[in-house]
């Protein structure tokens, strides 16, 4: 468990630092970016964004993943299946059906890391694990998070920049591209509830 928890902060903190970052949209009055990373069959994307709270705040509020349907509509559940140590959660999520397609389920470690370095960022690293205790059910598709999470900076006292990556295959290539491209506005509209939520 413990080499669990450094591969998932290790993981995020290697695609944070990946050169080679394509900024594919700003949108307009809002502080949020879209940035996009192509190695080989494996798509990253970066969300950046521009919240108005300390970034001890987003951090409290981030971590805790059973807040997550407050902002993030492609939760539909969200339950701790396991508390690990007070940095390490497992969590069994639920997301509805897109189209086409059953309701996918995961199930996910989030480990969450304060800065040992005032620069440094505040972390919350997602990836997906098995868990005897919560085998692949008939009703759901599930699925894998490869790495995912949140770097929090700080901007000023009362402002901070949260990045959130993700790091997807290629069966979820098409569903992305039509997000990045602008036929669906699936990430920007999420964003822009994410900063709602922590504002």
């Amino acid at each position: 468990q413990a080499y669990l928890s450094y591969s998932n902060i290790a993981a995020l903190t290697h695609l944070a630092g990946k050169p080679g970052w394509d900024i594919t949209k700003t949108l307009d009055n809002v502080s949020v970016k879209i940035w996009t990373h192509e190695e080989g069959a494996v798509l990253s994307f970066k969300v950046e964004m521009q919240v108005k709270v300390p970034s001890h705040v987003a951090f409290s509020l981030l971590s805790d993943f059973s807040l997550r349907q407050r902002w993030d509509r492609h939760f539909l559940t969200c339950e701790v299946l396991q508390a690990v140590s007070e940095e390490e959660k497992i969590y069994h999520v639920t997301s509805g059906p897109t189209a086409g397609h059953q309701p996918r389920d995961f199930v996910i470690l989030v480990s969450q890391r304060q800065p040992c370095q005032p620069q440094e960022p505040y972390t919350v690293a997602v990836r997906s694990v098995t868990l005897r205790a919560m085998p692949p059910r008939p009703e759901f598709c599930r699925s894998e998070i490869l790495c995912a999470g949140f770097q929090i900076h700080s901007s000023s006292s009362g402002s901070c920049t949260v990045c959130y990556f993700n790091q997807v295959t290629s069966g979820v290539m098409p569903y992305l591209a039509a997000n990045l491209t602008g036929s669906s506005k699936s990430i920007e509209d999420t964003a822009l509830e994410c900063i709602k939520f922590l504002e």
